[in-house]
Formats: C-alpha cells, sequence, structure tokens
C-alpha cells in the first residue's frame, strides 16, 4: 500500500509489512554557469552521477546547516600548517 506525503515523495510499505520508506523523487533544477561548471569537473573527478553529486550535496548542506543551527562550528584543518578555516554558509 502507497501513502502520499507531500512534496518528499511517495511512502511505500514493505512486502513483509514492514515500516514504510521513502521512494525516489524527481526535481527538475536550473543551475547557474559555475554550479554547472562544477558539476562537470566533479563528475570527471569522482566518476560519479549527476544524482550521486546531488544527493550527496543536499545530505551534506543539511548535515552543515543543522551543526550551525545547534551552535557549532564547521572547521577545514590543512594537515600540514594546521592553518584552520571557518565554515560559513550564506
Amino acid at each position: 500500500m502507497a501513502a502520499n506525503s507531500g512534496a518528499r515523495g511517495t511512502m511505500t510499505e514493505e512486502p513483509d509489512g514492514g515500516a514504510a520508506t521513502p521512494s525516489s523523487e524527481r526535481i527538475t533544477v536550473a543551475l547557474i554557469p559555475k554550479a554547472s561548471a562544477d558539476l562537470a569537473h566533479l563528475q570527471d573527478r569522482t566518476g560519479l552521477s549527476k544524482t550521486d553529486i546531488a544527493n550527496r550535496a543536499i545530505s551534506l548542506y543539511e548535515f552543515i546547516d543543522t551543526q550551525l543551527r545547534e551552535g557549532r562550528e564547521v572547521l577545514v584543518r590543512d594537515p600540514e600548517t594546521k592553518e584552520l578555516q571557518v565554515i560559513r554558509l550564506l
């Protein structure tokens, strides 16, 4: 049995009667030229599909946003110089 969960796609019940799990959701995104070029570079460098990169980017953004909203800092450290940079989302 399927139940609609609005903008987040549909929920489907497992064949064994288990908990519902979200199905995939399709979206269309208009990328600015810089984002389009960055996506192409990521595909070349990682071998990942556009879908995989978009899914990872959204999950990473959600994680960073959560950390910042909880008052934490997100830092990047250069292992050689030990220089720290604070990540901020504008």
